[in-house]
Parts: structure tokens; sequence; C-alpha cells
């Protein structure tokens, strides 16, 4: 007989009440935002105009079809460059 089990992080989810929830998506969501923000910011800091902004597009498009292929393709893009 199989035992079925879970993970701590469902297990916490599940005690969770339905109204804290929401309380918690919403603090989950304005780090993320936060989190977006300060990357965002890094990647001007730390590579030319060109490449920030191929790789500040490529991050929200990854976001936004929920892959994040597009975006590991523009990073290794940018470090082969900075190897020439």
């Amino acid at each position: 007989m199989q035992r079925k089990t879970k993970s701590l992080l469902q297990e916490i989810n599940e005690v969770i009440p339905t109204k804290n929830k929401q309380v918690v998506i919403e603090s989950r969501g304005q780090h993320v935002i936060h989190t977006v923000i300060n990357l965002i910011g890094l990647l001007y800091e730390t590579y030319d105009q060109e490449i920030a902004l191929d790789l500040h597009r490529r991050l929200l498009i990854s976001i936004k079809n929920q892959d994040p292929k597009k975006f590991l393709t523009g990073m290794k893009r940018a470090k082969s460059n900075e190897n020439i």
C-alpha cells in the first residue's frame, strides 16, 4: 500500500485560511514585482543599453509566456558577447 505524502509547502498552504490567502498573494506579488524591478535596474547597470534592453524585453516575455527559456537564451548570448 502506497502512502500519500504532501510537501511542506502544500501543508502550509492548506493551513492558511482563505482570507489570509489574499494577504499572502498580495504580499508575494509585491515581493516579486520589487524583485523584478531591481533585476531590471541591475541589467541596465551591468550591460550596455542595447543588451540590457534586449534582456529586459526577454524577461517580460518570459514572465508573460511563463517560460524562462527566452530570458536564459538572452543571458547566454550576453555572456558570450562579454567573452569576445
